[in-house]
């Protein structure tokens, strides 16, 4: 995941290299003799990381015009507290401030994925981005063995 404007900046320029570099070897390729689906299958591992690299940079660029995924269950809850700081336009430096810490902890704790991060601190930091998150709890609609005598209700909070 590309956290700041300095390795969005990188993953640009890799990828334009990297496309370079690729239309290169695919012509040395078929200059050796090799026919196109040959070319094709030893193409295939330097295609991945281009797609790969060139996905990585969609996903950054997403997120700088405030295009959100879902966050369900809490899954992906440290990638979109990145992306929140990403999408609101804070650094990793301003977004120390706001928490009254040094930017290298910012900066360790989303090359981590806030991983493990309890729900105190990520309160913290949505409060420090000035982001709300609300929550709608959805009861399974069918009642039976696996779900018990549970409400057939929807509860919101």
């Amino acid at each position: 995941m590309i956290r700041n404007e300095n390795e969005y900046q990188e993953a640009v320029r890799r990828l334009r290299e990297e496309r370079e570099r690729l239309a290169e070897h695919a012509e040395r390729l078929a200059e050796s003799g090799l026919v196109e689906d040959e070319v094709s299958r030893a193409l295939d591992p330097l295609r991945s990381f281009h797609e790969q690299l060139a996905e990585e940079v969609e996903s950054y660029e997403r997120l700088k015009r405030g295009e959100m995924d879902e966050l369900r269950n809490l899954h992906g809850l440290g990638t979109t507290l990145v992306g929140l700081r990403i999408a609101l336009g804070l650094t990793q430096r301003q977004l120390a401030e706001r928490l009254g810490v040094h930017e290298s902890q910012v900066s360790r704790d989303e090359r981590n994925e806030y991983h493990a991060v309890t729900v105190e601190r990520a309160s913290r930091i949505l409060d420090a981005l000035g982001v709300e998150l609300r929550s709608v709890f959805e009861v399974p609609l069918v009642s039976g063995p696996a779900h018990g005598d549970a409400p057939k209700v929807a509860a919101g909070g």
